[in-house]
This record gives structure tokens, C-alpha cells and sequence, in this order.
């Protein structure tokens, strides 16, 4: 059984090392979860009663293996008023003013919705990588996200120096 592992890793090591680094997005994590799924193959091997579904099973360990990594990562960094929102550095005053505006606006969300903006816009978090954080499923984290960017936009357009066409889109931020 020993030599299946070895020629199992050998198949999928890379593939499943590049599966695991597009969903986290840190090597270090990656190589980490990597050497827990082979961990969890070997001491589970025995439980896989197809082994023509070899290549599905040790995929399902990975995706449980990676939602794992998210809970744990959930529970230390619950608080996200770590993430400290992007000031322009352009010296126009205009553009200083409407990013303080919608930073305020931001700060405004409830905690689901900020969330929500925060990881994804600024945090390079996916929405499938947000519903496995969350524990929701990939629909809720898009409707989430969805809902959260309407409630901002909302807000942005209700402030009075917003300019808006037609259409409700956003053509200039006055002074």
C-alpha cells in the first residue's frame, strides 16, 4: 500500500498542489494543506471501497481540507477591522474626497455586508474562497456580495454631490 501512496503522489502532487494554491493563494498554506491531504489519504486508504474513484476521492479531501483551512482561518481572524481600506495617493483633492466618501460608506455596512466588499475588493478573496470562509454555500456568497455592492451603491448615489446619468451610473463627484 505504501508504494500506491508514493506513485499516488507522484500523479497528483503538482495537480493538486496548483487545485490548492488557486483557492488559497499562499504557498505556504498550500505546501501545508498539500501535506495534510497526503496524510489523510494514507491514514484513510483503507476506507476507500472503489478504487476506480481513486482520483475523486482524494479530490473531495482536498476541497474538505481546504474549507477546514478556512474554518480554522475564521475563527483567528474574525475580526476584520484589521483590513484597512486603500487611501488614493493621487494629490487631486477631488479623488481624496470621493475615496474617504465611500470608505465612510463602507464603514457604514453591517458587518456581513462589509465583510463581504472587504474580502473580496480588497482581500483578492474569490467568492467561492468567501462561501467556504463563511460556511455558506458559493449562491449565498455570490447573492451576498451582490447585495452588498446594491446597498453601497444605493448609499453612494444618495449623497448629494454625486452626479448620475440617466441610467443611475455614477458620471462625476463634486466638490
Amino acid at each position: 500500500m505504501n508504494k500506491d501512496i508514493e506513485i499516488l503522489w507522484y500523479d497528483l502532487h503538482m495537480e493538486l498542489y496548483n487545485f490548492i494554491l488557486k483557492r488559497i493563494k499562499n504557498e505556504d498554506d498550500t505546501k501545508d494543506i498539500l501535506q495534510d491531504v497526503f496524510f489523510k489519504v494514507q491514514t484513510k486508504i483503507d476506507s476507500l471501497k472503489d478504487t476506480s474513484k481513486l482520483t475523486s476521492w482524494v479530490y473531495q479531501i482536498t476541497r474538505n481540507t481546504i474549507i477546514d483551512f478556512f474554518r480554522k482561518k475564521k475563527h483567528v481572524d474574525e475580526d476584520i477591522s484589521s483590513i484597512e481600506l486603500p487611501e488614493n495617493e493621487n494629490d487631486d483633492m477631488v479623488y481624496k474626497s470621493l475615496s474617504s466618501c465611500i470608505n465612510g460608506k463602507i464603514n457604514t455596512l453591517s458587518k456581513t455586508y462589509k465583510e463581504a466588499i472587504l474580502l473580496t475588493s480588497f482581500c483578492d478573496f474569490t467568492q467561492l474562497q468567501l462561501a467556504e470562509r463563511e460556511n455558506i454555500s458559493y449562491s449565498g456568497a455570490k447573492s451576498r456580495v451582490q447585495r452588498a455592492k446594491d446597498i453601497l451603491k444605493n448609499e453612494i448615489l444618495d449623497c448629494p454631490n454625486v452626479e448620475v446619468d440617466s441610467k443611475g451610473k455614477i458620471i462625476d463627484f463634486l466638490k
